[in-house]
């Protein structure tokens, strides 16, 4: 008999509930006349889990590393189905009720979430900082940075083809694999759904695994990692545009805001911003060359262009360019300094000079080993 869905559980010491999530997930099986599995992916249970699993005919996969993540992967792989449903074994997910998710796969949809703010949280289901705090700001950053509409990043009742599986290439091991399910499913491009689901209180008299803010912070340290773009690039562009133009204004002259005059002293900071800037979006770049090149993030239609317009070749020139360009403002402010017969410089202009001079050489030689650089990453090309 071919398998057509197989449901998969993490489990760590779940005794109390784990005879009724299965028992719900058999039943749904039998009425909807569905060919299907239970895979229990045991983390290293000692409560008599296993025994319960194997006593109703479910298959348990003994995952030794832990982690959420890693117990999933585990039972993933070892699923026989084409579809798989993945939801916590603490009874809080509903799995009598799992044909929405089934339609949409059926449809085509490579990954179908579910939405806990549509479907309903029932009172006591969960905490209130997670409720208005942690879900909704963590799925709003995921869905800034990955252009993904899923309203609930943490759902843990979600369905997808095992085909669709081994695409994400998934690698977190903790309960951040939540989120690089989406991350990955988005970068990737494959077709994702979301169907309304009823989240109830967790039936189980022990604490649950998760650990608020410390699982809170890999969720957020992955989307952040996962988004060079947002991480290095957009806080790059903006450094360097608040330096420019503020750098552009004090050269040609201090400007007075009410009793407070900016000069040079104030221009060594705005050109600082642009160097940090500058040092921001290069460090976008080589991680963007270093991810893709090493299979971390997937390769974009933009990628391959990159290499046509930013080259060893350009980078040394305009890199030479800037050098020559501060060397030539060095001279100029020389020429100044030596009019003084090489005495103190009182007047604060011949600092907008030398300010801008050793600014721009900074640059060329930023942009010479960054061309460099970016080259040895981008040998494969």
């Amino acid at each position: 008999m071919n398998i057509e869905l197989s449901v998969v559980m993490p489990c760590l010491n779940e005794a109390e509930t784990l005879a009724i999530c299965i028992k719900k997930a058999q039943s749904f099986f039998e009425r909807e006349q569905i060919a299907g599995e239970v895979v229990i992916a045991d983390n290293g249970s000692t409560d008599g889990s296993q025994e319960i699993a194997l006593q109703l005919n479910a298959r348990v996969i003994d995952v030794p590393k832990k982690g959420y993540g890693s117990a999933l992967i585990g039972g993933i792989n070892a699923a026989q189905g084409t579809y798989v449903m993945m939801g916590d074994a603490d009874d809080s997910y509903d799995f009598s009720n799992m044909m929405p998710y089934i339609v949409k796969l059926r449809e085509g949809y490579d990954l179908v979430m579910g939405n806990r703010f549509k479907g309903g949280i029932k009172k006591g289901a969960m905490p209130f900082i997670h409720k208005y705090l942690g879900n909704p700001v963590l799925s709003f950053i995921g869905r800034l940075f990955f252009k993904s509409k899923i309203g609930d990043f943490h759902c843990g009742l979600r369905g997808f083809s095992k085909e669709a599986f081994k695409k994400m290439e998934l690698k977190t091991t903790g309960m951040e694999f939540a989120s690089e399910m989406i991350v990955k499913s988005s970068l990737k491009n494959l077709k994702i759904a979301e169907v309304p689901t009823i989240l109830s209180p967790d039936g189980r008299t022990r604490p649950p695994h998760l650990n608020t803010w410390q699982d809170g912070w890999r969720h957020l340290r992955f989307l952040v990692l996962y988004s060079p773009r947002w991480l290095f690039f957009i806080p790059g562009i903006l450094l360097m545009l608040l330096g420019l133009i503020s750098s552009g204004f004090l050269i040609y002259s201090p400007i007075n805001i009410g009793d407070i005059t900016f000069d040079v002293h104030t221009l060594l900071f705005t050109s600082g911003c642009v160097l940090i800037g500058f040092q921001f979006i290069l460090f976008y770049g080589l991680t963007k060359v270093f991810t893709v090149e090493n299979e971390l993030l997937p390769k974009s239609n933009k990628y391959d262009k990159l290499f046509k317009y930013i080259n060893l070749e350009k980078g040394l020139l305009i890199g030479l360019f800037l050098v020559l360009f501060g060397i030539a403002l060095s001279g100029f402010a020389y020429s100044n300094w030596k009019e003084l017969n090489f005495g103190d410089i009182h007047n604060s202009n011949t600092l907008r000079i030398v300010i801008p001079a050793i600014t721009a050489m900074l640059l060329g030689v930023q942009v010479i080993l960054f061309s460099l650089f970016f080259s040895i990453l981008g040998l494969k090309k």
